[in-house]
């Protein structure tokens, strides 16, 4: 995946760490996370003419979504993809916090719902789904090659909250271990805030987990 490469831009009022991941060769792309609209991610894909064909949800809180509707003005073919038990979340702006956390109401619906195991080929690469409830009902984490997506689920020494509507604790970990912790230690974690880790760091020292 040498052509694929990974950028952050923080976005939202919680900057949120918002990931263009995009193919030097065939200029596809897609967006893990769009917690505001940037105005350098908007202009790194003006200059590189990217076509972003996605835009994906690691779940459907406020600040990873709130530059969804900003965004679809510049990106009208792009698609949304959010994991199928995240579709309540996302419609209730009680429990996506939307006005609390983007000062206004959202309820969104995906245009692709994905199920734990299942695949997308997008900027040139395979992204497999995997379900992480407990943060959320429907948080997922995103693994790509050797990079893992993993939105509030697992931190670098933390983990997500999970004392928010549908959170769970006891899922949350029950997630990590079984889904993430059986990953090679080398995988590099990419969150939805603070910054990079790997799961072999996660496995040796995380207090939570």
């Amino acid at each position: 995946m040498r052509s694929i490469k990974v950028e952050l831009y923080p976005s939202g009022s919680l900057q949120v760490n918002s990931y263009l991941v995009y193919d030097e060769e065939s200029r596809k792309a897609f967006v893990v996370d769009p917690g505001g609209v940037n105005a350098g991610l908007l202009q790194k894909v003006k200059e590189r003419e990217l076509n972003v064909e996605y835009f994906i949800l690691t779940h459907g809180h406020g600040d990873h979504m709130g530059g969804i509707p900003g965004y679809m003005e510049s990106f009208p073919q792009a698609r949304l993809v959010a994991a199928k038990a995240e579709e309540e979340l996302l419609a209730d702006p009680y429990m996506n916090a939307s006005r609390e956390i983007v000062g206004r109401e959202m309820k969104l619906t995906a245009d692709v719902w994905v199920e734990d195991g299942e695949t997308l080929e997008a900027a040139g690469a395979e992204l497999t789904f995997l379900m992480t409830p407990g943060h959320t009902p429907g948080g997922m984490c995103i693994l790509m090659g050797d990079i893992l997506f993993s939105g509030d689920t697992l931190f670098c020494q933390s983990i997500g909250r999970t004392d928010f509507p549908g959170g769970s604790f006891d899922a949350l970990k029950t997630a990590v271990h079984e889904k993430l912790f059986v990953l090679p230690d080398e995988t590099r974690v990419l969150p939805g805030h603070m910054g990079p880790t790997t799961i072999g760091q996660e496995k040796r020292s995380n207090p939570f987990v």
